[in-house]
């Protein structure tokens, strides 16, 4: 699986050095591989003095319990870590494959906003079923040095039992640890934010900024006129933001709804609805990108957003505030390189399903990951046609996701690809079964309740299929996550390596999925670029071997976030 400290010179016994907060000061004591201790406990009261001669003359793997406690201490100091080996992120995946409960890894990378939500992707795969909200079990932080050395060390124990049954497993650990390094990083850095273009962009669709609390102008016309339309009145309105008063609104005009979802909304034939939609939209954008939002996570025009690594059961990335993850279109223009900077932006073409040609080693596949189209090339193996891209890519998500539909194209990719579509279907039945499933590093889904078929047949069988939904989707995007986690840490690392040109250095300032931007002065903006495309091809090679599996990552340096195609 190649080097599975994801770094270029990191040599067999390097030494490690463990760290735990000892009142005003820290305890520090190197430790090898299998976390036996080398040498004698150091107490420093100077961390960040410490820690920089480290880094410059030993370049230890730091093991500590969390980094988002400990790393932006160093960096506010200066002190920019190579590697780590994160013991919370790590027990979460060493329990998850021994097969425990998934807990949401937690960020406390800078001081909490009041009111802040876990906010994650609305892409992420279909929740399993089977599991609740609650997250008992939670991995507790060990008690000073000792108990960090224990941990440690039965950590490495527990990883040198997987290693016959899952090679990749010790490069999740690495990437893992990598990816809560650069989390910080990037907390900290900031994406560039123009609150002048932010102002406008909410004027104008909002109206002005209100004096004090409430709706803007335009976003209150058109709560009224909702309110006048599903029969409000001056003396007595209808609110819009309240679920019950819609839906009580549209039973007195004779429309029985469930919800007030977009998507049931749109079937309904009453003049109302095309207001309420716009109302609904707009508002969201008021409270989740607002001008309050503004104030709480924009500073010296940085948006500065906590991320959490693995903050989702496939590997996925989350944030705890900020809502980085779902910057809506209409503000990416807000994302605006510094005068004489670049932001060189990328992301990984149909990543998921080159990952399922990998994972399946279908050769007709395999063999369609050349073309920079995948659906393209899909639709005229399958379909005879490559103007039926559209078709091929609704049947292949289908079969990845789980939809019921047994479209022709959907029965064509089938015979074309068998293989690909065999794997999704065994993934299925084992969910099905109650079974676990797992990424090709060996990121495990978790296992269903005890209890989960306590329940009627019928519902039973409607947990069952649920779960099959799960499964079958967990390996393609817990597989592609593990390789955009390699591809985040050969890209903090190449970046690291350039020189600073001029007013600074290039810096990683956004990831969401497969998709990466680096804010950089223009004179390196090719050196970024080649970075970029050279980590991609890395951590493919990495992650999936030499499957001749192809994941085209188009680079370029553009002036601001809304030129990205």
């Amino acid at each position: 699986m190649g080097d599975s400290s994801l770094t270029s010179r990191d040599a067999s016994g390097v030494e490690r050095v463990l760290i735990a907060a000892s009142g005003p000061g820290f305890e520090m004591q190197p430790v090898d591989a299998a976390g036996a201790p080398t040498g004698p406990v150091r107490w420093t009261a100077d961390l960040a003095a410490t820690a920089l001669d480290l880094e410059r003359h030993d370049r230890p793997r730091w093991v500590w319990w969390r980094t988002a406690e400990v790393y932006p201490v160093l960096l506010e100091a200066g002190v920019r870590v190579e590697r780590c080996h994160d013991l919370a992120a790590v027990e979460n995946l060493l329990r998850t494959h021994a097969g425990e409960r998934f807990t949401s890894p937690q960020s406390v990378a800078h001081e909490p906003p009041r009111g802040r939500s876990r906010q994650t992707s609305l892409f992420d795969a279909p929740a399993d079923p089977a599991q609740n909200d609650e997250e008992p079990g939670r991995p507790q932080p060990p008690a000073g040095l000792a108990g960090l050395r224990e941990s440690h060390a039965s950590q490495a124990r527990r990883i040198a039992g997987i290693r016959p049954g899952q090679p990749g497993f010790p490069l999740l650990v690495a990437a893992e640890s990598a990816a809560c390094l650069a989390a910080v990083e990037m907390g900290r850095a900031g994406l560039p934010w123009s609150t002048r273009i932010h102002d406008r962009v909410l004027t104008d669709l909002l109206g002005p900024r209100p004096q004090h609390h409430g709706r803007p102008r335009l976003l209150q016309a058109l709560a009224e006129e909702v309110s006048r339309l599903l029969g409000g009145t001056d003396q007595q309105p209808m609110n819009p933001d309240s679920p019950a008063d819609v839906l009580r609104a549209f039973r007195r005009q004779g429309v029985v709804l469930e919800t007030t979802r977009a998507w049931e909304l749109k079937q309904v034939d009453h003049p109302a609805v095309t207001s309420l939609l716009r109302y609904k939209e707009l508002s969201r954008l008021h409270v989740a990108h607002g001008w309050a939002w503004q104030d709480q996570w924009v500073r010296a025009g940085r948006f500065h957003a906590e991320y959490v690594p693995g903050g989702v059961v496939t590997g996925r990335w989350a944030t705890s505030g900020g809502g980085a993850l779902q910057i809506p279109k209409v503000m990416r223009g807000c994302v605006v390189a510094d005068p004489g900077w670049v932001l060189v932006a990328a992301d990984a073409g149909q990543l998921e399903p080159r990952i399922l040609a990998a994972l399946s080693g279908d050769r007709g596949m395999i063999a369609a990951t050349a073309d920079p189209d995948l659906y393209t090339a899909l639709a005229q193996q399958a379909l005879g046609r490559p103007e039926a891209r559209q078709e091929a890519k609704i049947g292949l998500l289908a079969a990845m996701y789980g939809a019921r539909a047994n479209s022709p194209a959907m029965g064509a990719l089938r015979r074309r690809f068998p293989q690909a579509l065999d794997l999704l279907e065994r993934a299925a039945r084992t969910g099905e079964n109650g079974g676990i499933v797992r990424s090709v590093l060996g990121r495990t889904c978790p296992p269903p309740e005890s209890s989960w078929q306590d329940v009627p047949p019928e519902k039973a069988l409607a947990r069952s299929r649920a779960r099959g939904r799960f499964t079958r989707n967990f390996v393609i995007q817990a597989s592609a996550a593990d390789w955009a986690n390699a591809l985040v840490a050969g890209l903090r690392r190449r970046l690291a390596a350039m020189p600073s040109a001029g007013s600074g250095r290039a810096e990683l300032v956004f990831f969401q999925h497969d998709e990466v931007i680096v804010h950089a002065p223009a004179t390196l903006a090719e050196a970024v670029v080649s970075a970029v495309v050279e980590s991609g091809a890395e951590a493919t090679s990495l992650v999936l071997g030499e499957r001749g599996v192809h994941i085209p990552l188009a680079a370029a340096p553009i002036a601001s976030y809304a030129e990205k195609n």
